[in-house]
């Protein structure tokens, strides 16, 4: 290999060794981070939260469907003056009055509605633990993305760094213009530039990555090359769709609309009878001054059936059953809205996949292509036949290579998982998976 060839190479490989060594804290992978941020996120930590009330909330729904006993008790004392004289009355009592639902086709409904709901929540969870993968796997690549991106752009500078003393040397004595060495310049002040933008991107994006785990300091395990990036699979877009039929937007839009169809149940159940056993004991103890043939202890108890049959209600009930159809229709559309939306972000996503396939297989391709290049143009610009610009845009159009090739690979990971999310079927496994990937 060249001497600057390799010189070039080894001061981008020592600026890599730096940049990582720079972290205080070891080295952390994407699944231990993502524990990390399950236990710290906000916005998933919320939706837990929501979660669990909605299985409470459930079961107060299911007490429409069972007994309801209540104790009533009273004391009164009374005085009263009558021409024959003056009477003072204790009265007490005590009472247990209790009632068992029959049939009652409304609260069936609700009962069966509360079960949906709590279902809706458990979705809404599931979607916010999808979301909570692909924010942390962005944030996590971003740094490795912005750390690659450092990392060549001080190679970058460090070999036009060579570049410009070369074309020093060469003016000195008389072997080159002053062009090169202006050229060269130029070059090395916009390098200098590009690492301090880079310095600051790296910063913002590891703010970012310590927000989402609530840690300070995360140093994300960098990708082990050569990497052995996933293919897509299944290879089929219409594989990917069909899965989608269970995504949870399409099923929190399903139970939404299996929602609607019993609040109109219960529209119609203005017209039904309810049912119910009731029931009740008590007991009322009276105490007389005078009159001691009324003073004693009265002891009841009665059960039955009891029957409500609504008769006529202005017409409310007719009118709600027409409202509750035309928000029934309404679900019904946002249920196809909802299937047709995830379909088409499915095939999007798949589509991203496969490009970015084919973006990694190209940059690959254009980075030996390039390191060749930079080879055969130094080794012209040694014996005369190249001039120095000629060098440096190699040298950038290597960099920049090497840069878009680190992007295209972690675009492509973020990628996978973003088309399992569309499709509904992300799960922490995966994080797993990916995670092995990054660091085996």
């Amino acid at each position: 290999m060249p001497p600057r060839i390799a010189l070039v190479l080894t001061q981008a490989a020592a600026a890599c060794t730096v940049l990582f060594a720079a972290g205080a804290a070891p080295a952390q992978s994407l699944e231990s981070l993502y524990d990390a941020a399950r236990a710290y996120d906000a916005n998933y930590l919320a939706a837990r939260a929501q979660a669990e009330s909605a299985i409470y909330r459930d079961e107060q729904t299911k007490a429409l469907r069972r007994p309801n006993v209540s104790l009533a008790g009273n004391a009164t004392r009374s005085n009263t003056d009558t021409p024959i004289g003056r009477f003072n009355n204790t009265n007490t009592g005590a009472q247990v009055a209790g009632s068992q639902p029959l049939y009652n086709r409304a609260n069936s409904a609700t009962i069966d509605q509360s079960e949906r709901s709590l279902a809706i929540s458990l979705a809404d969870l599931e979607a916010a633990e999808q979301d909570l993968i692909i924010r942390l796997a962005q944030a996590y690549f971003d740094v490795l993305g912005a750390q690659d991106t450092l990392a060549t752009t001080r190679g970058n500078k460090a070999a036009i760094a060579e570049q410009l003393a070369s074309a020093k040397r060469n003016f000195e004595v008389g072997t080159a213009t002053i062009t090169d060495t202006r050229e060269a310049q130029a070059r090395f002040d916009l390098a200098t530039a590009q690492e301090i933008a880079a310095e600051n991107d790296l910063r913002n994006k590891r703010n970012a990555l310590d927000t989402l785990v609530g840690r300070s300091g995360v140093e994300p395990l960098a990708l082990k090359l050569p990497a052995a990036l996933p293919s897509v699979s299944p290879d089929r877009a219409d594989t990917w769709v069909d899965l989608a039929t269970n995504a949870p937007n399409v099923r929190r839009a399903q139970l939404a609309f299996e929602i609607a169809q019993l609040e109109t149940t219960k529209a119609r159940a203005g017209h039904l009878p309810t049912v119910a056993l009731v029931g009740s004991v008590g007991s009322s103890h009276n105490s007389e001054s005078t009159g001691a043939s009324l003073a004693g202890t009265t002891k009841s108890a009665q059960v039955g059936v009891q029957l409500n049959l609504p008769l006529f209600a202005g017409f409310a009930v007719q009118n709600r059953v027409k409202e509750t159809l035309a928000l029934e229709e309404r679900s019904r559309n946002d249920l196809e809205a909802a299937r047709r939306g995830v379909a088409l972000a499915t095939r999007q996503a798949f589509s991203s996949v496969q490009s970015g396939e084919a973006s990694v297989r190209a940059l690959e391709a254009a980075e030996a292509s390039n390191k060749l290049a930079l080879e055969a143009i130094q080794l012209g610009y040694r014996v005369g036949v190249r001039v120095n610009l000629d060098v440096l845009n190699a040298q950038s159009q290597l960099f920049a290579t090497q840069r878009d090739l680190a992007k295209a690979r972690y675009d492509l990971l973020v990628g996978n998982l973003r088309l399992r999310q569309a499709a509904g079927v992300l799960k922490p496994a995966d994080v797993s998976a990916t995670s092995r990937i990054v660091a085996p």
